[in-house]
């Protein structure tokens, strides 16, 4: 009994081969239909899955339409929208922060007209030696 094996074609034998438009059309709807699989087809007919899959380009029921569906999982008008809402909320943030600044130099303001003492460092002014040891160490 002849196996598999003995009907196999080589590299050249295979290059040589060709099919028809019509036999590629009727895979290429057995495909589509779901009767087979690519690599049902390229074992049977020793046809690279490559091949099939431009079989399925040139001859599939999508190859007519030019127009193709694209699926975004993320619209850019939602990302956008989410960008508009994080600058919203940073914006409100550093409001914030800059009324607490505003609240602290008034409270700072405040304490020097009060206690009579510059509390402020001024620019310039070098900072006071905090190690602990004497005016010459």
């Amino acid at each position: 009994m002849a196996t598999r094996k003995d009907y196999e074609l080589s590299l050249e034998q295979r290059s040589q081969r060709t099919f028809s438009e019509n036999f590629k059309r009727k895979k290429v709807q057995e495909l589509e239909t779901g009767l087979t699989r690519v690599c049902d087809l390229s074992k049977q007919y020793q046809v690279s899955g490559t091949s099939i899959y431009r079989w399925i380009a040139k001859f599939g029921s999508m190859a007519k339409k030019k127009e193709r569906l694209i699926v975004e999982g993320e619209s850019d008008t939602r990302k956008l929208l989410e960008l508009q809402r994080k600058i919203a909320e940073l914006e409100r943030k550093l409001g914030q922060k800059q009324i607490e600044l505003e609240f602290k130099d008034k409270m700072i303001e405040i304490a020097e007209e009060m206690y009579r003492v510059d509390i402020k460092k001024k620019l310039g002014s070098q900072l006071s030696d905090t190690s602990g040891s004497g005016e010459n160490g």
